[in-house]
């Protein structure tokens, strides 16, 4: 487990709470003691003197600055005892006189009776109020400054030695990259055997690739082999809304790293806090929160003594938006690769993945490996859960290939849903679409092998699916299997114009990758006869999918050329399918009804079927050339005008 290291948080909300309560206490006590136990009505001096010489007074208690008189209880109703108070007037000698005329009982109070007891504890609680709200200031006033230096101190997680259980053991698929993190862990242990040949250590590892390949697990294996401290933050965690705080933060984990060295600093999503300067834009401030915190990063990288013990490893999906700064030698120095696994790393992914679970005599893990290319490492490690857990809902004890088999088609193309009804004709453009994929995949080169064709709607939108998978790893693709892709997608479009006579919005996603790929194959890959080999797309995510790339600033002329030809492209390959849809349109509406009746057709069956499609010289020339004779395009029954098949 992480030991956390978390600021000291004052001051001691206890004893404030004490302070509340006993000043509420002096509070009540002061207005107890200060505050008279009878009411009294205040009159004129000359309405008292009135009073007494019409025999009407009682009593009279006479204070240096004030007159307290009771009447007497004849003149009111309830009997009750009157109290009145007024101010005398100043060295008024007559008025002992006037009391003892009129046979007024009168008594006097000494000038300081009880007003020295009562000053001082009045002055006692004002002092006392006083101290205690000066030193609530104060301690307020500290635990700001506590709070402030904290906000500056680093939240990296701390893993000491043996607190990791992950190891390189655990770590598959990429043996290169284990290689070179392996001499990170050594030279941590053996650092006499590096001294001795002049070798320095990189200051600084940074780990790309795709999401998903294991980076941030090949970082957890370096914590759990190397046994020395092991210091992991996110490069978000850096950057807060107060200016100076992510340097603050820099510096205080690289000075708690120096302390403990040897030691591994670990930033995972370098990218938050690595971005290039050059990218904040004309408006944007050149001194703010994140180039600061970059700023000391670069600082502190670039401030490490030779051989100090304490090195930088971290990991991003983007490190094309890295500042320069950050990847010169001297700093991120190494630079380390974690792609996706081939198939042998597939292979020993799944098999490490796999160790726990139970298999049955039938899995052939060797098989599902070659039929999961681009799989990342965590994608294999979902692929084993979900073939688990659909064990364990069938109430199997082992897991099955139809199992992994299932579970591939619920990652590739999404849940089965058998609950969404088609209608009858919605079933029948859904089978000759999928069907019409199927025989013009069949025939193109470097198309990945047809295994299934299904008419059970799966996922979010779609209807119907043809499963593709390739036989082997490819790194390269040659412009006629380009060609075929595209034909590919829109052989679907081109079965529902040859059978129906009309086109259905089903064909709308893969006329989107059709347009896609043609675009790259034009402006990125210079496949184009015409415009020749330049590019006119800026390649910017590298390992992220999902953004198109910008296009290079051209003139309108050379714009209409590459819109022309895109147009081209895509012509070409849609009425290739239809060449080839019509030249084996027997085949199509066979296949078409068989997979009505079934719903689903895949392994020997199938392939039993598309091995009888056939082409022609045709389809072989557009694929060696991109170009379609002017007399081959159509025959009359192909055109949108013509009669189409019976169904």
């Amino acid at each position: 487990m992480p030991e956390h290291e978390n600021p000291h948080k004052t001051p001691r909300s206890s004893q404030w709470k004490l302070t509340l309560i006993v000043s509420a206490l002096c509070l009540i006590l002061f207005s107890l003691f200060l505050t008279p136990t009878s009411s009294s009505t205040s009159q004129s001096y000359s309405k008292f003197i009135d009073l007494v010489e019409s025999d009407r007074v009682e009593q009279v208690t006479i204070s240096p600055n004030r007159l307290e008189y009771t009447l007497k209880s004849e003149g009111f109703a309830d009997n009750s005892e009157q109290i009145f108070t007024t101010v005398p007037v100043t060295q008024d000698t007559e008025l002992p006189k006037i009391l003892r005329q009129h046979q007024v009982e009168f008594s006097a109070t000494p000038s300081n009776s009880g007003s020295g007891f009562w000053g001082f504890l009045q002055l006692l609680f004002f002092l006392f109020l006083l101290v205690n709200l000066g030193g609530l200031l104060f301690s307020r006033s500290q635990q700001g400054t506590a709070s402030s230096f904290a906000v500056g101190r680093s939240n990296a997680r701390i893993y000491s030695e043996g607190s990791m259980d992950v190891t390189f053991d655990d770590v598959a698929g990429v043996d290169e990259a284990k290689t070179e993190l392996y001499e990170i862990v050594d030279f941590l242990q053996n650092k006499t055997k590096y001294a001795l040949v002049g070798a320095k250590i990189p200051k600084g590892v940074l780990l790309v690739g795709p999401p998903g390949t294991g980076k941030t697990l090949l970082a957890k294996a370096i914590a759990g082999e190397a046994g020395v401290p092991f210091f992991s933050i996110s490069g978000s965690e850096f950057i807060e809304m107060f200016v100076g705080v992510g340097a603050s933060r820099v510096r205080d984990l690289f000075d708690r790293a120096k302390k403990q060295a040897p030691a591994i600093v670990f930033i995972d999503e370098l990218d938050a806090l690595g971005k290039s300067r050059a990218s904040g834009g004309a408006f944007m401030g050149g001194n703010d929160e994140r180039e600061q915190t970059l700023n000391q990063l670069l600082a502190e990288m670039d401030g490490f003594e030779p051989n100090a013990g304490v090195i930088l490893l971290a990991a991003t999906n983007r490190p094309e938006v890295l500042d320069p700064a950050l990847l010169r030698p001297g700093r991120f120095d190494r630079r380390i690769v974690v792609d996706r696994p081939d198939k042998s790393g597939r292979l020993a992914i799944l098999e490490v993945h796999a160790r726990n679970v139970s298999l049955a005599e039938d899995v052939d893990l060797d098989k599902l490996a070659a039929r999961t290319p681009g799989f990342a490492g965590a994608d294999l490690a979902n692929l084993i859960n979900e073939s688990a857990l659909l064990a364990a809902r069938n109430n199997r004890s082992a897991v099955t290939m139809a199992d992994f088999n299932e579970a591939t088609e619920r990652i590739l193309t999404g849940l089965e849903k058998r609950s969404r009804v088609l209608n009858e004709t919605e079933k029948k453009t859904v089978a000759y679409h999928e069907v019409g994929h199927a025989i013009v995949g069949w025939l193109m080169p470097g198309t990945d092998r047809v295994e299934k064709i299904s008419i059970v709607p799966r996922g979010i939108g779609a209807l119907g699916y043809t499963l593709q998978l390739p036989e082997e790893d490819r790194f390269l693709a040659i412009e006629d299997e380009i060609r075929g892709r595209i034909a590919t997608l829109l052989g679907g479009r081109a079965a529902e114009e040859l059978i129906f006579g009309k086109v259905s919005t089903g064909a709308s996603d893969d006329i989107q990758k059709a347009t896609e790929l043609a675009e790259r194959y034009v402006t990125l890959y210079g496949m184009s006869d015409r415009l020749g080999p330049i590019a006119f797309e800026k390649v910017q995510q590298q390992y992220l999918g999902g953004m198109t790339n910008p296009r290079r600033q051209v003139s309108q002329k050379i714009a209409e050329e590459i819109d022309l030809e895109v147009k081209a492209v895509i012509d070409g390959a849609h009425q290739v399918a239809k060449i080839i849809l019509w030249d084996n349109r027997e085949l199509l509406t066979a296949l078409a009804q068989i997979l009505l009746k079934q719903e689903v057709l895949e392994a020997g069956q199938l392939r039993s079927h598309l091995g009888q499609a056939q082409s022609n010289e045709r389809v072989d020339r557009w694929l060696q050339t991109g170009e379609l004779a002017q007399n081959n395009l159509l025959t009359p029954a192909l055109s949108n005008n013509g009669k189409t098949l019976k169904r």
